[in-house]
């Protein structure tokens, strides 16, 4: 009889505990099933996507390392994929089924159609939760529910984290080759549906780690700048923050490991066990980078407890009669970074040259859409997860549901961030904008975050599209009618 490791979201051997668990109770295959009709419903990027295939390719060599053949079907569909998973299974003569849980709606409806499936045919399936440090459902408050306020949830983390953090898995070991005279029919890697795609990565060598490179770079940032983290990581000019977000949602990292190499690098916790370590004794910068993991681990708690925000909806469900724009020619000029406002443009101008933005300025632009356009942030919530290459469920959605004000903890509707004084205290010089938006890069200074109607039309750039002030305010306004409501 043969385990078989199903991969999904977590292309790594490292810290992997559906393969190390497999892989220490018996003879492995794995297997990897490309979904395109469900990225295509769910809008996946093409970045990520390419970003995907590469991984697989990086994984398949690492496996064949262990002497564990991998096979990689065209899955189609998650309804397809599951049919082939359990007829793969029965062909192959699989015992038992090991995997790492995913959490949106249509990944767990995909779990219970495999598990049903393989019961049938008298076949195990074992399940991990590696996405968190602490497993979801396992941090409630007094009346055994999630939390719904970040400061509240962060604070019962840190203090469960070091009894319940679940533990790091080692990379396992070679398993033995199948003999050639054995009477198990030889299962060989076949990597033939990676043929079909074309990997062609715009700016490969900011995303394309290996699993190995990815601890390096890790590495590299806690020992170097994690300490200086609280005091640039808000300057988008600056390479200031971990670049992890592409890794982590690729799944070739894990949170776990992050957390573990903070513990590793602070001198505190060389005495100490696990157990007995409090992350308060951190320094400010390491503190502050932990507690952005924490962020992610929250949302993933948050999408488990309430699985209505993966099917488009709002966590506050009273902000559903919010006279939202769907149809509005300014999502163009917001999507294409021609909104007038040169921090603005820069970040979408960003997003669509590189796949990435910096955290900050997806919390201004988010802001910018929904309450200075008043256009829906499911609307932008799409458009970020069609671009994104770190395009991640649960911290997308999470991420434009607190700019809107519907979502757990979000920022008050009252706060609506100003882009240009955004600009003016996170870019002071214009460097970050004078790398995006080349018509104005001849503007010295600060004052390329405001140029004058005839300055911008004179440099082709276009002029602003909405008077900021009149729509902050009947931001506001729509707001206080829905709670008079």
């Amino acid at each position: 009889m043969t385990n078989l490791v199903w991969f999904r979201n977590d292309l790594r051997i490292f810290d992997n505990p559906a393969l190390s668990k497999a892989m220490a109770t018996g003879n492995c295959i794995a297997v990897y099933y490309i979904t395109d009709e469900q990225w295509d419903n769910h809008g996946l990027s093409k970045l990520k996507r390419q970003l995907i295939m590469e991984h697989l390719r990086q994984l398949e060599s690492s496996l064949s390392r262990l002497h564990v053949p991998f096979i990689i079907f065209d899955g189609q569909s998650f309804a397809t994929s599951a049919e082939m998973l359990i007829n793969t299974c029965i062909e192959w003569k699989v015992s038992d089924v090991f995997f790492n849980h995913e959490y949106g709606c249509n990944e767990l409806k995909l779990t219970h159609t495999v598990e049903a499936g393989l019961t049938k045919h008298n076949i195990n399936l074992h399940g991990f939760h590696e996405q968190c440090i602490i497993e979801p459902g396992s941090i409630t408050n007094g009346q055994g529910e999630c939390y719904k306020v970040f400061g509240a949830f962060k604070k019962k983390w840190h203090s469960l984290f070091a009894q319940q953090a679940r533990p790091i898995f080692s990379k396992p070991k070679a398993q033995a080759l199948v003999p050639s005279k054995s009477n198990i029919a030889p299962v060989k890697s076949d990597l033939t549906c990676l043929k079909n795609y074309q990997i062609a990565i715009p700016l490969k060598a900011l995303w394309l780690f290996s699993e190995i490179e990815a601890h390096e770079h890790l590495s590299d940032f806690v020992e170097t700048q994690v300490e200086q983290y609280h005091l640039e990581r808000d300057i988008p000019s600056l390479d200031s923050t971990s670049q992890l977000s592409t890794l982590l949602a690729l799944g070739v990292v894990t949170t776990r490991q992050c957390l573990q190499a903070v513990i590793n690098s602070d001198q505190s916790s060389k005495s100490e066990a696990l157990g007995a370590y409090s992350i308060e004794t951190l320094n400010e910068g390491a503190l502050c980078w932990v507690n952005e993991l924490v962020w992610r681990e929250f949302y993933r708690h948050i999408l488990v407890s309430y699985p209505r925000i993966s099917k488009g909806r709002a966590f506050k469900v009273e902000t559903e009669n919010l006279p939202w724009l769907v149809k509005s020619p300014s999502f163009d000029d917001w999507c294409n970074g021609l909104t007038g406002i040169p921090i603005i443009d820069a970040a979408m101008r960003q997003l669509n040259e590189t796949g990435w933005m910096h955290n900050r300025l997806r919390m201004v632009v988010a802001m910018f859409l929904t309450k200075h356009l008043h256009i829906d942030w499911r609307l932008g919530e799409r458009y970020f997860y069609s671009k994104l290459c770190d395009a991640d469920l649960a911290s997308n959605n999470g991420g434009w549901q607190w700019s809107a004000s519907t979502g757990v903890d979000a920022a008050p509707y009252f706060r609506i961030f100003n882009p240009y004084r955004q600009a003016e205290r996170f870019d002071p010089n214009g460097d970050y904008v004078r790398k995006y938006v080349k018509e104005l890069a001849s503007i010295e200074g600060k004052a390329i975050h405001k140029p004058s109607e005839t300055l911008a039309k004179h440099l082709n750039y276009p002029t602003v599209i909405v008077d900021l002030k009149v729509a902050a305010d009947s931001t506001k306004s729509y707001f206080k009618n829905l709670k008079r409501q």
